[in-house]
């Protein structure tokens, strides 16, 4: 791309104004959920028997009333053809990543040779895409395509333009799960059955536990003309090429700064349709890599909280568009600067009588500290037994490339308490009374500047680098990928939770059963899991060395390879564990593994001919074009001036047409390599296998591509080069 074309792409990419963004006359609480057939709509829309039976549904799990089908359809339908409506659709969310629909418009036949707007309750509960088509890992085959999409009634239905968007499950026509809601949904009933039962413990009104989750949604936006002239960019997600900038993330300025008028207007935009489709927007920032940024909501209840994430994920890209940018959501779209996460804040909440407690907060009495102690230790006893669990439920080929950079944690999974809790967990270990204890709250501290308050002070620091965090009442999974469907890492979690529960249950009701008071009996159990659980602590640095040498001591898993982390769902311990929680049975998981290792080798499938692609017909020739007129210019210097003048005077030339030639010679090769590598791939049989091959054989060659690409870059004339450079694509003017 010549200087003056690439000048004329970032100008017409900053010329395009972004929409302008309309300013609602109402305050955010006026318009939040206008597209949402919430509770005050259904209120509204539907019959009082009819409502007080939903409201059973969705607060205390009743199982859904089929009858009242056509009632709520009707009301659904009346509200959204208000709102301008003509069709809907089933939501869900296949093992793509993504989400899907199907859109059906409001028409039926009137038997008068007419047509009449009608939505039934049958229309509302089920829907039958064909499961063929979507990844399911061989449960089903081409000539076996159906399957159901069913009503979610926990997850509000909403409007997307002219659709009104069911959120369902998806599952097979031999009733296997083929989505994530289905085992999510699962998982929640197990760990909050799980956690009631343990609550029980300490309080006697406990009506139910919620799973929270607060998603932290990390991206980069870059200009959209500068996107089109990226191949790379445009096919894979991430920047398969290219030398970092002389400026990128070095100063620390970016983080926390000042938004840039243009991203201000998208972010303003995206948060206004954002809240009135009832996703709660909470938090916005600039990140720490240039054109980074960060979108954070308040926390809701899980399920709730996971489909408004991949709402946003989507809502996202189109809104982006309207300003003249495309969102970025590869963990790591630009080498040498930060990747992009997800982090998932995730507790539980007990709903009593007189209100909500927090059980992975401190409370106020000695009877409430223990409750505490005891979901910290269960959860982690969680992490501890399905270390490698939790590791595969976050992998994948494009979060390998983050995990271990600055500010990514390393693909190791502990968990950082710090100093105040670690040292009762001690304590309560090596102490042999029956003693209960007091936490130290938050306290004050006193800053020698007379116009500061005093701070408020939490209990624990933070760490950076742990990928399971404690951050005071509720623990921080910072290792799933920006692009990631959340449910993934909240099965495994969720599922572990449940089953490290109902076995400290089990064992706490046999040392009562056996005449030991219930605090001596809990205290016991504790002690036990405390010891056990302890190689999974880890307060220091992740990102040392020393720590992959200590962690594999302890037992911990530090495998790198994508597919072989994979491996862990097919775990004896993690089959067993799923099966007995009824999350997903052994054909599920295996089905789920094909699917991911399938996905893997697809990924690395695709870079690869990319890379190939670019390699061979845009920087081979631009390289070797650059050479040529180094060439000539050596022959005219030797026109010119005397044979030894003309010999020192093109002493740089002549080195830069030999690494040319070199580096050319050496990616032809390589790119040849790589396609041999690809083939012998691809010839094997079994997925697992062949997804390791592409690990261990075609990602180091295209690593060695990139290397010598990188260097050409530097070395080929600026307005010779045909691809965008880090410098243009990083910074939004």
């Amino acid at each position: 791309m010549s200087n003056l074309l690439r000048f004329q792409v970032v100008e017409e990419a900053f010329k395009k104004k972004a929409r302008e963004v309309p300013t609602p006359s109402e305050r955010p609480s006026e318009y939040f959920g206008k597209y949402v057939f919430n509770r005050q709509k259904m209120f509204k829309y539907l019959p009082a028997e009819v409502y007080n039976k939903m409201i059973d549904v969705m607060d205390n799990g009743a199982r859904l009333d089929r009858s009242i089908a056509d009632a709520v359809a009707e009301g659904m339908k009346k509200w959204a053809q208000e709102m301008g409506v003509t069709h809907y659709t089933h939501w869900f969310q296949p093992l793509t990543e993504g989400t899907a629909e199907k859109h059906d418009a409001f028409v039926e036949h009137d038997g008068k040779g007419g047509m009449m707007e009608a939505f039934s309750g049958k229309l509302l509960v089920q829907q039958e895409p064909d499961a063929s088509s979507f990844p399911n890992g061989g449960i089903r085959n081409t000539f076996e395509a159906r399957g159901y999409s069913a009503w979610d009634p926990t997850s509000p239905v909403f409007i997307i333009d002219d659709t009104l968007c069911i959120p369902t499950i998806f599952i097979a026509y031999t009733g296997e799960a083929l989505d994530y809601k289905a085992p999510l949904l699962r998982s929640i009933r197990a760990v909050t059955k799980a956690a009631k039962e343990v609550c029980d413990y300490f309080y006697e009104d406990v009506k139910k536990v919620q799973v929270n989750l607060g998603w932290e949604q990390e991206y980069f936006l870059v200009d959209e003309g500068l996107y089109s002239a990226r191949p790379d960019l445009l096919m894979t997600g991430r920047t398969l090429m290219g030398h970092e900038s002389a400026k990128n993330q070095q100063m620390d300025d970016h983080y926390f700064g000042t938004i840039p008028d243009r991203v201000q207007a998208f972010m303003k935009d995206l948060e206004i349709q954002a809240l009135e489709l009832a996703i709660p927007c909470k938090t916005r920032h600039n990140e720490v890599a240039p054109n980074q940024f960060e979108l954070a909501p308040i926390y809701e209840e899980c399920n709730l909280a996971v489909d408004h994430n991949m709402l946003l994920m989507s809502l996202m890209k189109r809104v982006a568009r309207n300003h003249g940018f495309r969102v970025l959501l590869h963990e790591k779209p630009f080498d040498g600067i930060n990747g992009s996460g997800k982090h998932n804040n995730w507790s539980l909440t007990a709903t009593q009588k007189k209100g909500s407690v927090l059980l992975h907060a401190p409370g106020k009495t000695p009877e409430e500290n223990l409750r505490f102690v005891t979901f910290i230790v269960e959860t982690l006893m969680a992490v501890y037994r399905h270390n490698g669990l939790l590791k595969a439920s976050i992998v994948s080929a494009t979060n390998a490339h983050r995990l271990g950079g600055n500010e990514a944690p390393p693909a190791i999974i502990s968990s950082f308490l710090g100093k105040q809790l670690t040292e009762l967990l001690d304590h309560i270990e090596l102490s042999d009374k029956d003693e209960l204890f007091n936490l130290k709250g938050k306290r004050g501290m006193e800053i020698d500047i007379p116009q500061i308050p005093d701070l408020i002070i939490d209990n624990t620091d933070r760490n950076r680098t742990s990928p399971f965090a404690f951050t005071g009442n509720r623990f921080e999974f910072r290792a799933p990928g920006s692009s990631a469907n959340c449910a993934s890492a909240m099965i495994a979690l969720n599922s572990a939770m449940a089953e490290a529960l109902i076995d400290f249950k089990a064992r706490v009701d046999a040392k009562i059963a056996k005449g030991d008071n219930k605090v001596s009996a809990i205290l016991d159990v504790l002690r036990e899991d405390i010891k056990t659980c302890k190689p999974v602590r880890f307060d220091g640095n992740g990102y040392s060395e020393a720590w992959v040498v200590e962690a594999r001591r302890r037992g911990l898993d530090v495998e790198k390879s994508c597919p072989k982390i994979i491996e862990h769902y097919l775990d004896e311990s993690s089959i067993r564990m799923f099966e007995a929680t009824k999350v997903m049975n052994r054909k599920e998981l295996e089905a789920r593994n094909e699917v991911k290792w399938e996905t893997y080798v697809k990924t690395v499938q695709i870079e690869a001919r990319v890379m190939g692609d670019l390699s061979m017909n845009h920087i081979i020739p631009v390289s070797t074009h650059y050479q040529s007129q180094l060439i000539k210019n050596v022959q005219g210097m030797k026109d010119v001036f005397p044979v030894e003048r003309a010999e020192r005077l093109s002493a740089r030339n002549m080195k830069l047409i030999e690494e040319i030639a070199e580096r050319t010679e050496r990616i032809e090769q390589l790119v040849e390599e790589l396609t041999d590598a690809r083939r012998i791939a691809n010839r094997i049989p079994a997925i697992h296998q062949r997804a390791i091959a592409y690990h261990d054989t075609v990602c180091p060659k295209m690593e060695a591509i990139r290397t010598e690409i990188d260097h050409l870059e530097m070395i080929v004339e600026d307005g010779l080069w045909s691809l965008p450079k880090y410098r243009e694509l990083l910074f939004i003017r």
